[in-house]
């Protein structure tokens, strides 16, 4: 199958058609006609195979996380998802694989009513890039550069169950059996809080989605909006299988630094607070509350009321050797 033949029969059909896409896939470029009085965000997220999901994940898996990662950026900044163009690199074309990967993809994309316009294929090592565009309306978006000193750090959802479903892929870690799929469907699976995102755009001062692990991705906020923070490490949401397969220190440290858990990370001012909790209490989302803001610049961690040092510091893209 060449190259026209595979994106006109793999990638052409979908179930979404939005009204906002004037020309789709099959010209030179996409044509869409944003909505009035919105602004556009766009982020891009390239995943590569043996670097960002094992080379034994299967094809609807990693289908279903280069759209949600992207997406996850997208609901960092309180916006909602509209586009995705997708640049797709392959070592031979495998349809059985290219069937999976694209329901994958499109069964995401279906969801948050978002459309595939374009993009590229080529031959080589398997890597996926997808650029996704959302809206806002104009001038009200998260960023991370909002956050005050006072403010309250808040997380949806739990921390490191993904980054322990790779520690029982490499057979660093023995976990039970009933807790082996739900964790690996947290690592394959993960789901982009987006209606969080547009919840806490009318609420919070910043907002990031945790990709690269808790301490990483707080360190961007407090680093563009020039504050330091404190965790209290006895609030992080932790599941039962983190704390019933670690130790109390590798679970917090797995908490902290393992990274792939997509969700969101945000703070609040004290006025704010109340209302925030109450308006996603509606929307069903479970947030934790972990630590504060300060003056200091650096993050810091307590433990019982008591300092501990911090010894992880996330995922690194490009480490030193």
């Amino acid at each position: 199958m060449k190259e026209f033949e595979l994106i006109k029969h793999y990638f052409s059909e979908q179930i979404v058609k939005r009204k906002d896409v004037v020309k789709g896939i099959g010209d030179d470029c996409a044509v869409i006609a944003p909505i009035e009085n919105q602004n556009i965000v766009v982020t891009t997220d390239t995943l590569v195979a043996g670097v960002h999901f094992p080379l034994t994940t299967c094809p609807r898996a990693i289908g279903h996380k280069a759209v949600a990662v992207n997406l996850s950026d997208i609901a960092a900044m309180g916006a909602k998802p509209s586009w995705i163009s997708l640049a797709l690199t392959l070592p031979e074309v495998d349809e059985a694989w290219l069937a999976e990967f694209c329901a994958g993809v499109f069964e995401l994309c279906e969801f948050y009513n978002v459309e595939l316009i374009g993009g590229d294929t080529t031959q080589g090592p398997l890597s996926i890039t997808i650029t996704a565009q959302g809206l806002t309306p104009v001038n009200s978006y998260l960023s991370r550069s909002g956050a005050k000193t006072g403010d309250w750090i808040y997380v949806t959802g739990e921390l490191g169950d993904a980054a322990l479903a790779l520690q029982q892929i490499k057979g660093e870690v023995s976990i039970e059996e009933h807790f082996v799929e739900s964790i690996q469907t947290k690592l394959d699976f993960p789901k982009p809080k987006v209606l969080a995102g547009q919840v806490i755009r009318e609420y919070a001062s910043s907002a990031i989605d945790i990709s690269d692990g808790l301490i990483a991705d707080l360190g961007h906020i407090c680093q563009a909006s020039n504050v330091g923070a404190n965790i209290v490490l006895d609030a992080l949401p932790l599941s039962n299988a983190l704390r019933e397969s670690l130790l109390e220190d590798d679970a917090i440290a797995l908490a902290l630094a393992g990274g792939d858990d997509y969700e969101l990370l945000f703070t609040v001012s004290e006025d704010n607070k109340v209302g925030m909790e109450t308006a996603l209490s509606n929307s069903g989302t479970k947030i934790t509350c972990i630590g504060q803001l300060n003056a200091s610049q650096t993050i810091s961690t307590t433990l019982n009321n008591k300092p501990v040092p911090i010894n992880s510091v996330g995922f690194e893209h490009f480490s030193q050797s």
